[in-house]
């Protein structure tokens, strides 16, 4: 069987087993998932796997894949991972899509290995995670609840996000699902569209000590067409923090989707599809 072929597949790393899934047809387009430690499963996007062949990593502690080893870093391990993939693919260039914290993972593995990003998205992320990133979104979360005022579940986001993350498999997906709504523009207002990803959502624990990180410096060094995405209402990694990858990145355009949060894919999918689906022509 071809390791492209439609259906899931595998190979090992360093005695670790790395688990992906393939579907859709045209240049190889691998996508990494954020968290770190959520199932790849929320990003599956049907739209771009009509110009892509969409190769869905499960990273390395989640779904089908190995555990973290463990040495496991934070971005570094997650990048060595995607690194081995693109190889034992043997696909010479490909386009690379992170959303969140999958876009650290995309944007070490651009900065180190330039010749093999035929293009780039950085969907839903920043070049920065410190304390100057962490602060605003922290206020944005205690202020959430003044939002939905009538709706008691929004106070549950507050408390979830303020829990412990370590634990099980099932504690900690039962954490991300209760704050997944202020990841949305509007979870509550379309509820019934959203609810079904909320609910398959899994993760895991990634018991990470050192979670630093600034590419500023470095983003120079990305020479692909690069889409940088951010959802208007993204508490987290919103336009501003979107608009540093693209001051750092040379070839690259921003699209800033005003009716999304973190998840435009699914909050303005065919507008998300177009467009990523641009960078086949060589648009940053």
């Amino acid at each position: 069987m071809s390791k492209l072929s439609p259906g899931p597949h595998s190979l090992v790393v360093d005695g670790t087993r790395l688990a992906y899934h393939v579907a859709g047809h045209g240049p190889v387009m691998i996508a990494h998932s954020g968290g770190p430690g959520v199932e790849a499963t929320y990003l599956r996007m049907s739209r771009l796997e009509k110009h892509f062949t969409m190769v869905y990593l499960e990273p390395v502690g989640t779904g089908e894949s190995g555990p973290l080893p463990a040495d496991a870093t934070y971005v570094g391990t997650y990048a060595d991972f995607l690194a081995a993939t693109v190889e034992y693919l043997g696909v010479a260039r490909v386009y690379l899509l992170g959303h969140s914290h999958g876009g650290f993972v995309a944007q070490r593995y651009a900065v180190d290995h330039p010749d093999r990003v035929a293009g780039l998205v950085l969907y839903s992320t920043s070049p920065v995670n410190s304390p100057e990133f962490w602060a605003p979104a922290l206020e944005l979360v205690a202020a959430y609840p003044q939002r939905y005022p009538d709706v008691p579940e929004a106070a549950d986001v507050v408390s979830a996000w303020s829990m412990d993350l370590g634990g099980t498999e099932e504690s900690v997906t039962a954490l991300l699902r209760a704050v997944t709504p202020i990841y949305f523009a509007d979870f509550f207002g379309r509820r019934a569209e959203f609810e079904p990803l909320r609910s398959a959502m899994r993760c895991w624990p990634t018991p990470f000590q050192d979670m630093s990180l600034d590419f500023r410096t470095e983003l120079s060094s990305v020479t692909a067409p690069t889409l940088v995405i951010a959802g208007r209402h993204d508490f987290l990694c919103g336009p501003a923090w979107a608009q540093l990858l693209h001051e750092g990145i040379g070839r690259s355009r921003l699209v800033i989707f005003e009716e999304s949060g973190h998840f435009a894919h699914v909050e303005e999918p065919d507008a998300f599809a177009d467009a990523v689906t641009e960078l086949q022509r060589g648009v940053g």
